[in-house]
């Protein structure tokens, strides 16, 4: 048989069709790679794309903030898939408000002038040195984020138009002066408050819990009685800081390492200079003359300062005379740089030098000569570098080790113990929301709660709690998730049972006695044969009260009729209350300062309501699609 189809596969027949299949498979191949979109959209807003770059970028941005902010927090959530696509989500839902904004924006033909983008880039700290704006950290930024200044300055400006949008939204709103004094009265007012606790307990007496309702209270809430799969792990650990109090270090080893690393105990030189600059137009040789024509007049004596802010043709640096401030080797254009380290001495200006932006006239205005370091006024420096190289290849040495002996030896860790010499380790059984610190991240709990681990009993992988920081573990006990039996459980409902049955009568009879007062009863008697008292708390303030949270709000609610004064309560701590207002004192008049806070709070969170309503307003008339989002 596979003789007649290797026979077959050389006849006329096959090959053509072979052929054909070759041939339809090429055309497809090539038509898919000159077909497909270097950056697929990820969605379409009224047919603008978003495209994944945008969103990537977006996500790379808000993820280095929130590690800045949050640290390993976030880093822990990143490890949860679910958190992190609807991270993205959510950036993306950002993205599409954005894009509707500016679409809007565009519609009512908004504008941002040249001069409003110059401006808001000189007063981006981020441009700053010294809080002046500097020309070369602009350009050094936007280099090191892989931009060119007119793309940085078109995507600004169309930042700039959005936000103008923004601010007329939530700029348009305000707050009456009634609303503000209002308000003020009402955070600021005072209250004479008079309450009796009274205690469930004193009713439980009287309290009767049933088979039955244990039973109907079990089924209503069963999934409140599921425990949490739990482990007990073993586990070892090694830090680099572990290492560093055996380590030695020799004369030999700190010299070399002084030598290897001269530079960082090196200050470079550095110049500061100013420039006039021409950028080339449509007439090179015109533009050559105009700076030879510059070039002569300061040889005759003109002030560069003065020429650099009338001719120079790098707006941000003419008007502080042409200064660049100081740099470096290796940050200005070759051509520029090369010119700049070749002058003497301070006043000494250049021929005309061409770079890649024009024609520069360069003046040195100072010089910072290099300075380096001895050895001597490193010391300590060096000796604790050189203990953390050590160390941390001592670390990585082990690294290798642990994860060999810990995969060879599956069934124990005493090897490794023996190899760390450090004593195994052990932990109480946890769940996931219950973990160690040690434990906590998501990195860790996904394998000690992993199906191999917990199955096979087997020692885990290697786990980087960080570049200094290992472990390695394995299961010692588990517990399943489970649904606890009614019999595990029912003293527990029972005694929840009887305590809401007990707070129920507590405020039963707490209404009793409000409506015996109201009736023109005393209810003193009544208080008194359960040992009962009222406590008084002067001039209380609706938040920041020392009284339970819910006596509190209920003053709040009553006014100072005698009719209308009094009312029961169930407070947090499982009891009831009866709650009677004494006093009402009017707040003091306010200052204008606190008047005026009041009032800029109300208006923005009307202003910001009114954003979010605008939004939602645009999504819900606007044709979005939403694309698979790449995770």
């Amino acid at each position: 048989m596979l003789e007649r189809i290797r026979e077959g596969s050389q006849g006329f027949w096959a090959k053509a069709i072979l052929g054909l299949v070759i041939l339809t498979f090429a055309l497809a191949g090539v038509g898919s790679y000159l077909n497909a979109k270097s950056d697929i959209p990820v969605a379409t807003v009224n047919g603008d794309d978003i495209s994944q770059s945008s969103l990537e970028n977006a996500y790379q941005n808000e993820r280095a903030r929130m590690e800045s902010q949050y640290g390993d927090a976030f880093a822990n959530l990143m490890a949860d898939s679910e958190y992190m696509r609807t991270f993205r989500r959510g950036l993306l839902d950002r993205l599409i408000a954005d894009k509707l904004v500016e679409q809007t924006a565009a519609e009512l033909d908004l504008r941002v002038s040249d001069n409003q983008v110059k401006e808001a880039i000189v007063n981006m700290p981020e441009f700053q040195l010294g809080g002046t704006f500097n020309n070369d950290r602009y350009q050094a930024v936007l280099r090191q984020a892989g931009m060119q200044p007119q793309d940085f300055r078109d995507r600004l400006r169309q930042d700039m138009t959005r936000q103008q949008l923004m601010r007329a939204l939530v700029g348009s709103e305000f707050s009456l002066d009634a609303e503000v004094a209002q308000t003020y009265a009402l955070q600021q007012q005072k209250r004479d408050i008079s309450y009796v606790n009274i205690p469930a307990v004193a009713f439980e007496a009287d309290v009767q819990v049933s088979e039955q309702e244990i039973s109907d209270y079990y089924q209503t809430h069963i999934s409140s009685f599921d425990t949490e799969e739990q482990v007990a792990l073993r586990y070892l650990e090694l830090k680099v800081a572990d290492l560093l109090d055996a380590v030695q270090v020799s004369e030999q080893e700190l010299n070399d390492y002084y030598l290897s690393n001269q530079d960082q105990y090196r200050t470079e030189e550095e110049r500061r200079v100013s420039h006039i600059l021409l950028e080339f137009g449509e007439d090179k040789q015109a533009t050559q003359e105009q700076a030879n024509a510059i070039l002569e007049r300061l040889n005759n004596g003109e002030d560069f300062a003065a020429l650099a802010k009338e001719l120079s043709t790098d707006a941000f640096s003419a008007e502080n005379g042409g200064d660049l401030d100081w740099f470096g080797r290796g940050v200005m254009d070759p051509a520029f740089e090369e010119a700049a380290f070749a002058l003497a001495q301070e006043g000494d200006v250049s021929d005309v030098v061409e770079s890649a932006f024009g024609l520069h006239i360069i003046k040195l205005t100072g010089v910072k000569p290099e300075q380096v370091q001895t050895l001597e006024q490193v010391r300590d420096e060096i000796v604790a570098a050189v203990k953390q190289d050590k160390a941390q290849a001592e670390f990585y040495q082990l690294h290798q080790q642990v994860a060999e002996l810990a995969f060879e030896q599956p069934d124990s860790l005493d090897d490794v113990a023996g190899l760390l010499g450090k004593e195994i380790q052990s932990t109480e059984l946890f769940s996931r929301t219950s973990a160690p610190e040690t434990f906590a991240g998501n990195q860790v709990l996904n394998v000690a709660f992993s199906e191999e681990l917990i199955e096979d009993r087997v020692n885990s992988e290697v786990i980087d709690i960080s570049p200094e920081h290992l472990l390695v573990l394995r299961v010692a006990e588990h517990q399943p998730q489970r649904t606890r039996q009614l019999a595990e459980v029912s003293e527990d409902i029972s005694a929840q049972l009887k305590a809401d049955k007990a707070q129920a009568a507590a405020r039963q009879w707490a209404d009793e006695l409000v409506a015996s007062a109201k009736s023109g009863e005393s209810i003193q008697s009544k208080l008194d044969e359960k040992g009962l008292s009222w406590a008084t708390e002067s001039g209380q303030m609706r938040y920041g009260s020392v009284l339970p949270a819910a006596v509190v709000e209920q003053a709040f609610k009553l006014t100072a009729n005698s009719d209308a004064n009094l009312a029961a309560v169930n407070t947090a701590a499982g009891n009831a209350a009866l709650v009677r207002l004494d006093a009402i004192h009017e707040a003091e008049a306010a200052q204008d300062t606190m008047l005026a806070s009041i009032e800029q709070r109300l208006s923005s969170g009307r202003g910001q309501q009114l954003y979010v309503d605008f939004i939602d307003a645009l999504k819900a008339k606007a044709d979005i699609e939403i694309h698979a989002v790449q995770q």
